[in-house]
């Protein structure tokens, strides 16, 4: 495949076989050739699950430390005490069969949809709609809750859903590249212990088999595997 003069500017930094430790991989992103926009910082994981297996899905959501570094867009779906929590915390969009009504439609233009369990049963109506986009509220994610204040206020402050890919595999943002090193380094390690706790039961032998660090335009860097034995502890 043949890679742009960026790219191969990018990658001639470093070591594209060499495990890096944590502090150096970040230090190696902020040092390539910028661009004209604030690139997103992505940090994917391989996992030692069989994502076949019902019971080793790996699947949840969490709010970093330092946020994402962008402005989540939040629509809820409720009515009564639950709706007017999700005003006082900041949503966007509140609404019901409206709100429903103007999805179905075609309406798109938010980051995260929250609902009510009451409203699960007209909410599920939209799952053609919603599901290949990966909007659909989920108890899994927090984003099914009667406390939809609570919800609000972490879509706001940055929580970040994550779900293994096919291959076992789970990406997920950690930042953006204008962050200090040591903003995306906390969100990294908040990050990679998350993911830890969330170990399938049923999951034997190697958990954690790669970890690997990019920004939007950038080849990955590998990380040592030594971090995350420390991020553990």
């Amino acid at each position: 495949m043949k890679r742009s003069k960026l790219y191969r500017a990018r990658a001639g930094l470093f070591d594209r076989q060499t495990y890096y430790e944590l502090e150096k991989a970040v230090e190696l992103l902020k040092q390539m050739p910028p661009l004209k926009f604030d690139e997103t910082v992505d940090l994917a994981f391989r996992l030692g699950i069989n994502p076949r297996q019902a019971d080793q899905i790996v699947r949840g959501a969490m709010v970093l430390p330092r946020g994402i570094g962008k402005e989540q867009k939040v629509v809820v779906i409720a009515d009564g005490e639950a709706a007017e929590a999700a005003k006082a915390a900041g949503a966007d969009e509140v609404g019901y069969e409206e709100l429903i009504q103007k999805v179905r439609e075609g309406w798109l233009e938010f980051d995260v949809m929250i609902a009510t369990p009451a409203a699960m049963k007209e909410v599920r109506t939209l799952g053609r709609v919603l599901g290949p986009r990966g909007l659909m509220p989920n108890p899994k994610t927090g984003t099914v809750t009667d406390d939809t204040g609570t919800a609000v206020a972490e879509a706001k402050a940055g929580r970040v859903e994550y779900r293994n890919d096919r291959a076992g595999c789970v990406m997920m943002p950690v930042g953006k590249l204008s962050f200090e090193a040591e903003a995306l380094l906390e969100n990294i390690r908040f990050a990679v212990s998350t993911i830890q706790r969330a170990r399938p039961a049923s999951s034997k032998g190697t958990y954690l088999l790669s970890l690997t660090l990019s920004s939007s335009m950038s080849p990955g860097v590998r990380i040592d595997l030594k971090f995350a034995t420390k991020a553990q502890s």
